[in-house]
């Protein structure tokens, strides 16, 4: 099944200071990367967090993914700021 993060990750003003979250809940976009950043398995973040499903990760993925676009095509089009490639 394939479910575009949209579906998943939520920002509501009052929870985590207003970072992205996963289906509403208080584990965080960030948290889940810096999980797999430190060298984290899916099957670990899984067993760790059972209510995450694989697709909560992927999501993750793909709105960190999405926001990377975003700040890059901002970034190109003003002028005179520069960006490490």
């Amino acid at each position: 099944m394939n479910v575009s993060y949209q579906d998943i990750i939520t920002i509501e003003p009052g929870m985590r200071g207003g970072r992205p979250c996963i289906r509403g809940m208080r584990i965080t976009v960030y948290d889940v990367l810096s999980y797999l950043a430190a060298g984290m398995s899916e099957d670990e973040i899984l067993s760790d967090f059972p209510y995450l499903t694989r697709e909560d990760i992927r999501a993750c993925l793909s709105y960190a993914a999405d926001r990377e676009r975003h700040i890059l095509a901002t970034t190109r089009s003003s002028p005179g700021r520069s960006f490490p490639r």
